[in-house]
């Protein structure tokens, strides 16, 4: 496979990992507690699917060993 789909999914996984985690400390600071860890999680998860699509890329570059 090319590189494209693994790279772009990494990178819009991360992204969205990042925006949601700005967004845990804005609710943080705005009080909004009640919603903080489900937000706090959905970040991390995106984080962890970037880190996973990233080592599907890896080992799918390595040659096939039957």
């Amino acid at each position: 496979m090319t590189k494209g789909p693994f790279v772009a999914m990494a990178a819009a996984t991360a992204t969205l990992g990042t925006v949601l985690g700005a967004l845990t400390l804005q609710l943080r600071a705005d009080g909004y507690e009640q919603y903080v860890e489900s937000v706090g999680t959905f970040s991390v998860l995106m984080f962890v699917t970037a880190i996973l699509t990233m080592v599907t890329w890896v080992r799918d570059g390595r040659p096939n060993a039957n």
